[in-house]
């Protein structure tokens, strides 16, 4: 019966964002029919991934309450490109850049672990600060300039496709998702979040290890975050100082438009990445129509809103 519960909020997700699918496509196929070509279709996909892994680390945090967040999640992108680049121009082995960016973001979102759960900040002051930590010694490092030196075999996955779908949302973002979803729901670990998301004392007074979990969840979101950077390099050429510009924003926003309860404790993996595709899908539909920036912002923030008032009445009619 818990199972159950846990999975009609995500159903009911998925339900209203395949919906809103539909109308964003068929409003796009009328007024901009090239935006469903297949290079456009490709680079929306390839948008998507690096957005999808920052967005299921923040719905991880958020996931399991205690007023989880994650505002770090951008500056975490560009410090582990920044970082994992400058090692290897050190004399790091290229071979070992992949595990670099992804161990320098887990070092990274465990630091954050460790300032709300050992020194119990709390996690917006907490992120907040690390996300100018970390976004400023990007850019000091670097004086703002890309650093280049990627090797060809990574620019090789980073750039390449099967079908038209990138190999890297074919080979890290999707697994992630899938791996994600199924520890969620048929484990011990899942239902511990869950848990701790619903109710953190009643989680406590059973047994969970509240604070060593949250502690992980945050560097796995650091790690997730260095899985982005990774994507950045390999598909840019180069690692890039404002590649995490945003992120933190549009990750929260696809967290709660994807179905995250933002009190924690309800939520599913397969809300946030429809929709992390259905926001790509229509920012890039609405540039290609010329909308102006400051609508397109407009128009995301209204259809989160509309999301959420339909996500509450149906809680109620429940």
């Amino acid at each position: 019966m818990t199972r159950l519960r846990t999975l009609q909020g995500p159903a009911l997700t998925l339900s209203l964002l395949a919906l809103l699918w539909v109308v964003v496509f068929v409003m796009l196929l009328a007024l901009k029919p090239s935006v469903f070509s297949l290079g456009t279709m490709t680079s929306i996909i390839q948008f998507s991934t690096i957005l999808a892994l920052v967005s299921l680390g923040q719905a991880l945090v958020i996931m399991a309450g205690g007023a989880g967040i994650d505002l770090s999640v951008g500056g975490i992108v560009s410090l582990s490109a920044i970082v994992a680049m400058l090692f290897v121009k050190l004399g790091l082995p290229p071979v070992l850049l992949p595990a670099a960016c992804i161990l320098i973001g887990t070092f990274l979102g465990a630091l954050n672990g460790i300032l709300v759960t050992k020194l119990t900040l709390l996690p917006l002051i907490a992120t907040l600060g690390t996300f100018f930590i970390y976004s400023g010694l990007a850019l000091a490092l670097t004086g703002g300039a890309a650093q280049s030196g990627v090797p060809a075999w990574l620019l090789g996955w980073g750039r390449g496709t099967l079908a038209g779908i990138p190999l890297t949302f074919l080979t890290i973002a999707l697994p992630a998702f899938a791996i994600t979803g199924i520890v969620l729901v048929w484990t011990a670990w899942g239902r511990w979040i869950y848990a701790m998301g619903f109710n953190e004392r009643s989680a406590r007074l059973v047994g969970i290890p509240v604070d060593r979990a949250r502690l992980i969840l945050y560097a796995a979101s650091g790690a997730l975050g260095g899985a982005a950077a990774l994507v950045s390099v390999a598909w840019l050429g180069s690692a890039r100082a404002n590649i995490g510009q945003n992120l933190e924003l549009e990750s929260l926003t696809a967290a709660m438009l994807g179905g995250i309860a933002i009190t924690g404790g309800r939520g599913g993996v397969g809300g946030v990445l429809a929709a992390v595709i259905l926001l790509v899908t229509l920012r890039t539909g609405l540039l290609q129509l010329n909308v102006n920036t400051v609508w397109q912002v407009g128009i995301v923030g209204t259809l989160l809103i509309f999301v959420l008032l339909a996500d509450r009445l149906s809680q109620h009619w429940r």
